[in-house]
């Protein structure tokens, strides 16, 4: 991994990922590629934002059936990356 931005896609913005941020243990969630694995985005995120990780939690969210007109479609399936900070550290996404 040379670049911590090419596994971190964008961080997910969202009122429960917003309540999650605050407390002891911070979370925050970010949309990443979907061949990442835990140690991979627990690097890319230490690198990226100079933070220390506890944990990582991840999940594969479905994409969803959308229709245009006649025909149906799907938007592709992609990978959501819950990290839990230590304790004292933050992340500044705004």
């Amino acid at each position: 991994m040379s670049n911590p931005y090419e596994i971190l896609v964008k961080p997910v913005i969202t009122e429960k990922a917003t309540n999650l941020q605050s407390g002891d243990a911070p979370q925050y969630t970010f949309r990443v590629r979907i061949d990442a694995n835990k140690n991979e985005i627990k690097k890319a995120v230490e690198t990226a934002f100079r933070v220390k990780v506890k944990s990582i939690n991840t999940c594969r969210m479905k994409g969803k059936t959308r229709r245009v007109r006649i025909q149906l479609g799907k938007r592709p399936d992609w990978k959501k990356a819950y990290v839990t900070l230590q304790k004292g550290q933050k992340i500044e996404l705004y």
